[in-house]
């Protein structure tokens, strides 16, 4: 699948906008048009649906060790600081950037790579930041800008190096042909740079005044844990699912909406006992890996993939990723669309004692300033767990599935997008573009046409209109030939069109045509609304 043809469909068909496009755009940010606004909200909802309000709580679902409770939760963007600083965030969120003098550019130390070259007697690193598969095309044209040769001299400079990291060469980058430069030495030394947006509390704006934007929904859950169990009496195992904003001031935010600054989660913290930890993180590594096949992702194109231990976040005994193959990725590439990580009692910890010490495994012991006190100090609260049953006190594992809503409406965007060919008005085979969004999902449920503006086509299409928008989100079009709007829906998403013709008149059926299939079926207009309801389920 192209991506550009989906990133101008999106556009066109309002799916997705640069965010203040008119000021020419502020990188990392999009905004949700119409058509997309509805899909995302429909992902939320059938993600808030199937893992929380439709959970039957008194019933073992399959895989599952027991019955379990879920709830929810809707916590600030802005916490206080003390937050971040016990969870790990603000000494962890950092990343290492280099500067260029030059192009007034800046990257991500460990995410520039490069080829060593040699012409004659002179030797350069030629650096690049672009996408693996065009790294080699990219350098090999700068480096024969470099040495002012042309394409036929290709075979006058030698490679003698493979593609190695920028951080391979310390800091001396006194023969590094930075990215975007056309002259060596170019690039500043690295520095750290904070991905958390700082933002003031307040109005003195002194520096006891600073907060962050939460970088994500996790750790309101965590904090607000004795308080759900407080006033709902739910017992473990359950669940606790928040959907909400994060931000994270990404170096290179790229592909699309998949790395943003803005975005937005979908998160479980599910706490258990620990001795059945193991147990329940399989089910819902599994269970969320259905999810999205049940909702239309293929499963050619997505796979589960458990982390190695080199790879574990400080916090985890063990992490699963949903993975998906996006198009702008190279072949045989995948990027995560969820983590399922198995956080232990790190967090609950955390918030009663202190920053724990990631270096400090298995046990995991407070981790101590130069005076030899708790470096960031937790809340002293008593985040433990009492069974009520058995008299036991415990502090709860947790199990995190984290979504991303973005990345999910993306990967659904690109799993849609189909052309094939279709008959138009005149019966001629046309290439049509087609989004075959799962019905649930859909931004619209369902169009519904009037064959001609006139003999009282308009008012039965408009009265079976009126009947489906108590229930759906429907549309309603009588303008061009009945073709195009057909392949306006199709570009759309929309799974069902219902088109009134001289036939409703006599009879009162209509024609359901199917997006997908083409497949036209004359109904009785007083089913509309039920056949609607059996398709979407």
């Amino acid at each position: 699948m192209d991506m550009d043809k989906l990133v101008s469909l999106c556009k066109r068909r309002g799916f997705l906008f640069q965010s203040s496009e008119i000021y020419g755009g502020l990188n990392g940010f999009w905004d949700y048009g119409p058509l997309g606004v509805e899909l995302k909200r429909n992902i939320k909802d059938a993600w808030w649906r199937d893992m929380v309000t439709g959970h039957d709580e008194l019933s073992t679902p399959a895989g599952a060790p027991a019955p379990y409770e879920m709830t929810g939760l809707d916590c600030t963007i802005i916490m206080h600081p003390q937050v971040w600083k016990v969870s790990g965030h603000f000494d962890l969120f950092h990343d290492f950037m280099v500067d260029c003098r030059e192009s007034k550019k800046r990257y991500r130390y460990d995410q520039v790579r490069g080829r060593w070259v040699t012409y004659r007697e002179q030797t350069i690193f030629v650096a690049t930041n672009v996408e693996v598969d065009k790294e080699q095309e990219d350098v090999q044209t700068r480096a024969l800008k470099f040495f002012k040769l042309r394409n036929k001299d290709a075979e006058e400079i030698t490679w003698t190096s493979e593609f190695v990291s920028l951080t391979t060469l310390g800091n001396d980058f006194t023969k590094v042909l930075a990215p975007d430069a056309k002259e060596l030495g170019t690039l500043l030394e690295p520095r750290e740079f904070n991905l958390m947006f700082k933002t003031i509390v307040g109005a003195l704006g002194t520096a006891e005044d600073a907060a962050f934007l939460r970088p994500e929904t996790a750790q309101g859950i965590f904090v607000n844990f004795k308080n759900v169990c407080d006033s709902t009496r739910v017992r473990v195992p359950f669940g606790i699912a928040q959907v909400g904003k994060s931000f994270r001031n990404e170096i290179t935010p790229k592909n699309f909406t998949f790395r943003s600054r803005e975005f937005e989660q979908m998160e479980i913290e599910f706490f258990c006992h620990p001795s059945t930890s193991r147990e329940w993180y399989q089910y819902w590594r599994d269970r969320r890996m259905k999810w999205y096949t049940d909702m239309g992702l293929s499963t050619e194109r997505l796979q589960l993939r458990e982390h190695h231990v080199e790879e574990l976040s400080h916090y985890s005994c063990g992490t699963a990723d949903i993975e998906y193959a996006f198009p702008f990725l190279p072949a045989g590439e995948y990027g995560e669309l969820e983590g399922i990580a198995h956080r232990g009692d790190f967090d609950l910890r955390s918030h009663m004692e202190g920053k724990l010490d990631p270096n400090s495994k298995p046990d995991l012991k407070v981790e101590l300033g130069p005076d030899g006190k708790p470096k960031h100090r937790g809340s002293g609260k008593d985040l433990t767990y009492r069974d009520d049953l058995t008299n036991e006190r415990f502090t709860p594992h947790v199990i995190e599935p984290s979504a991303g809503a973005d990345r999910a409406t993306l990967a659904f965007l690109c799993e849609a997008y189909h052309e094939d060919q279709a008959p138009d008005e005149n019966g001629v085979m046309q290439t049509r573009v087609v989004m075959k969004l799962h019905p649930r999902i859909a931004p619209i449920k369902a169009a519904v046409f009037p064959l001609v503006k006139k003999d009282g086509m308009p008012e039965k299409a408009q009265e079976i209109y009126r009947a489906l928008k108590k229930r759906y989100n429907v549309f309603y079009d009588e303008k061009g030939a009945v073709g195009r709007r057909y392949r306006r829906q199709d570009e759309a998403g929309t799974p069902f069109c219902i088109t009134v013709d001289g036939q409703s008149l006599i009879d009162n059926t209509v024609t359901i045509r199917d997006r997908d299939t083409l497949e036209q079926k004359r109904i009785s207009a007083d089913a509309v609304l039920a056949e609607i309801e059996t398709r979407i389920g």
